[in-house]
C-alpha cells in the first residue's frame, strides 16, 4: 500500500512525456529542456542559499559558493541524474553554534572532515543501509519536508531588513497576488505548451511585470548582494587571519576534537537526506542503485567545498522536485544549474537581485503541493495502525526537529513494531511420532519471541523423548540460543531427551560459532546445548 502510494505521488509530479532512459539520445530538444530546467533551478537556489547562510551565521557568498560547488560535483559524479544538491537548512542549523563559538574557518575545516567521513561511508558501501528505511518513513519524510519548505517561505513575507515585522496592507496583498499569479502560470502553462518549463515562465512573467511597472515588492537584492568573484582555493588550517576576518583553524588534535562531533552529525544528516532524496527521485524516474556512489559524490563535493570557502551541503528535495517537474532527467540539468548560479554571482548579480521574491515563493509553493503525499491522508485509516502512526510521527519530528532525527525515530519505531509483531507469531503445532512428542515450531525465534518459545513446552507432562522441529522456524540471535538452552535444561532436569531437527545451515552455524554445539559430522551432528548433556539430532536440512 505504501509503495503504491509513493508511486502515485511520483506519477503526479512526473511528466511522462519527459521520461529519459539512459540509452536515449540527447536531441536538441532534450538539451534545451535540460538547460532551461537548470536555469529554473539556479534561480530558485539563490534565495535558498542566501537564507541558509544567514541561518548558519556566515556571509551569503559562503552559501552561494557551496550551492555552486556541491551542485556541480554531485551533478557530474553523483548516483542519480536529476538530483540537485546545495546548501541546505538541515545542515545550516547544526553549524550555528560552531560558527558562533569558533568562527567560519572552523566551519570550513568541519566541512572537509564531514566530506572525508562521507567518502568513507561510500567506500564501505554503507549507503545500502538506506534500504532499511520503511516506506511509511519515506512518506513521513516527504510530507514533513513539504511542510518545512512551506514554513521556510514564510520569512519572505516579512519586511526587508526587519525580520520581526510582517508585511501588511498593500504590500502584503501585492505579494500574495504575485505569488498566486506565479502559481497560476505554473499550473496552467503545461496545458498549453511544454516549450518552456512552467516554473521558469512564472518567474520570468512576474519579474517582467514587477520591473516594467516598478511594483514595490521585496526582491532578491533586499536579502543581500550576491555579487562575487570566482571561488578560489583557501586552506582553512593554519595560523593567522582567514576569510571574513576570522582566525584560521590550527592543524592540531585540539581542533580535531572541536570539529569531529559537528562533522559526524553533518555527515550523517547530509547522507540521510541525500539518500532519501535519491530514492525519491529514483521512484519518479524509474532508476535504481547508486547509493554508494552518491555517498562518495557528496563527500568529494564537501571536501572540495571546504577548501574553497563554502559551507557544504547535500541533496535538496525542493530543487530536485523543481528539476524533475521542469523536465530535467540527465546530468546536464544539474551541471547547468551550477554554472548558471556561478554566472549569476560573477556577472549577472544586478539582474538576479531584481527578481521579486514573490515569484520564487510561488515556485516553492507549487513544489510543496507536488511534494506532499496527499493520498497519505486518505489511507491513514486503511493501513496498519503502526504504519499510520509512523507516517504522522516522522512528519511531526521532521518539522519539530530535523530530518535525521525523524528518520532515526521512524526506523526505530518501525523496527520495534516489526519485532513485536514477529514475536507474536511464534507458536507450535504438536503431534505424536513413534512415541515421541514433536513440537513443530513456526515463526522466527529471536529476542522478542524467546519467552513465548519457552512457554510453548509442557515439560512436566511430555514423554521421555521430545523433538523440536525447526523446519518452519529460524534461529536468529543469542537470545534464541539461550531460549533453546533453557528448554533443553528443563527437560534434562527431568531425565528427558530433546532432539533438534531441521535447523537451517545458517542456524546450525550460528549455534556452532556460539559454542553451544559441537559438530562431529555434517550429516549426523551431536548438539551439546551448553550444559552437561547431549542430544542426537535428526536430519539437518537447509530451508
Amino acid at each position: 500500500m505504501a509503495r503504491a502510494l509513493l508511486a502515485s505521488f511520483a506519477n503526479r509530479i512526473e511528466r511522462p512525456d519527459l521520461r529519459l532512459s539512459p540509452n536515449d539520445d540527447l536531441t536538441p530538444s532534450r538539451i534545451k529542456t535540460e538547460l532551461l530546467s537548470g536555469l529554473t533551478v539556479a534561480l530558485a537556489l539563490v534565495p535558498e542559499a542566501v537564507a541558509f547562510a544567514f541561518v548558519a551565521g556566515v556571509h551569503p557568498l559562503v552559501g552561494l559558493y557551496a550551492a555552486f560547488m556541491v551542485g556541480l560535483i554531485t551533478a557530474v559524479i553523483g548516483g542519480r541524474p536529476g538530483m540537485i544538491s546545495g546548501a541546505t537548512g538541515a545542515l545550516a542549523v547544526v553549524m550555528v553554534a560552531l560558527v558562533a563559538e569558533h568562527g567560519v574557518e572552523y566551519l570550513f575545516a568541519t566541512v572537509v572532515l564531514m566530506g572525508i567521513l562521507q567518502i568513507f561511508a561510500g567506500v564501505m558501501h554503507w549507503g545500502k543501509f538506506i534500504r532499511l528505511v520503511p516506506h511509511p518513513v519515506m512518506l513521513g519524510f516527504v510530507n514533513g519536508l513539504a511542510i518545512v519548505i512551506f514554513l521556510a517561505q514564510m520569512t519572505q513575507f516579512k519586511e526587508p531588513g526587519n525580520p520581526d515585522a510582517w508585511l501588511s496592507g498593500a504590500s502584503l496583498y501585492m505579494m500574495l497576488g504575485l505569488v498566486a499569479l506565479t502559481m497560476l502560470i505554473i499550473w496552467g502553462l503545461p496545458k498549453l505548451t511544454s516549450f518552456i518549463p512552467a516554473p521558469l515562465a512564472g518567474i520570468g512573467v512576474v519579474a517582467g511585470l514587477v520591473i516594467a511597472f516598478g511594483i514595490d515588492v521585496p526582491t532578491v537584492g533586499d536579502m543581500a548582494s550576491i555579487k562575487g568573484s570566482l571561488p578560489s582555493f583557501h586552506n582553512p588550517f593554519g595560523t593567522g587571519e582567514g576569510l571574513y576576518g576570522t582566525a584560521l583553524a590550527p592543524f592540531t588534535l585540539e581542533t580535531l576534537w572541536i570539529i569531529l562531533p559537528y562533522a559526524v552529525i553533518l555527515a550523517a544528516i547530509g547522507l540521510i537526506e541525500s539518500l532519501l532524496t535519491l530514492n525519491l527521485v529514483g521512484e519518479m524516474t524509474g532508476q535504481r542503485g547508486g547509493a554508494s556512489q552518491e555517498c562518495i559524490a557528496q563527500g568529494t563535493s564537501n571536501v572540495i567545498t571546504g577548501f574553497f570557502g563554502g559551507m557544504g551541503g547535500c541533496a535538496m528535495i525542493g530543487q530536485s522536485m523543481i528539476n524533475v517537474r521542469s523536465g530535467g532527467r540527465t546530468r546536464i540539468a544539474g551541471i547547468a544549474a551550477a554554472l548558471f548560479l556561478l554566472l549569476f554571482i560573477v556577472v549577472a548579480s544586478s539582474w538576479i537581485e531584481m527578481i521579486p521574491l514573490a515569484a520564487l515563493v510561488g515556485v516553492m509553493f507549487m513544489v510543496v503541493i507536488g511534494t506532499f503525499a496527499w493520498n497519505s491522508l486518505k489511507i491513514l485509516r486503511r493501513v496498519p495502525r503502526t504504519d499510520a502512526f509512523v507516517i504522522l510521527l516522522v512528519t511531526a519530528v521532521t518539522v519539530a526537529e530535523d530530518l535525521a532525527v525523524a528518520v532515526v525515530v521512524g526506523v526505530i519505531v518501525s523496527a520495534l513494531a516489526y519485532a513485536w509483531n514477529a514475536a507474536a507469531r511464534i507458536h507450535a503445532v504438536t503431534r505424536e511420532e513413534d512415541g515421541a512428542k514433536v513440537y513443530d515450531v513456526e515463526g522466527p525465534l529471536f529476542f522478542g519471541s524467546s519467552d513465548g518459545f519457552i512457554e510453548l513446552f509442557d515439560v512436566k507432562n511430555d514423554p521421555d523423548l521430545v523433538v523440536i522441529e525447526f523446519a518452519r522456524s529460524r534461529v536468529v540471535d543469542q537470545s534464541a540460543l539461550q531460549a533453546i538452552e533453557a528448554v533443553a535444561a528443563k527437560y534434562e532436569a527431568l531425565g528427558k531427551k530433546v532432539q533438534l531437527r531441521h535447523l537451517s545451515r545458517d542456524c546450525h552455524d550460528l549455534l556452532t560459532k556460539a559454542g553451544h554445539l559441537m559438530v562431529d559430522s555434517d550429516d549426523d551432528p551431536d548438539y551439546e546445548v551448553a550444559v552437561d548433556y547431549s542430544v542426537k539430532t535428526g536430519i539437518l536440512g537447509g530451508h
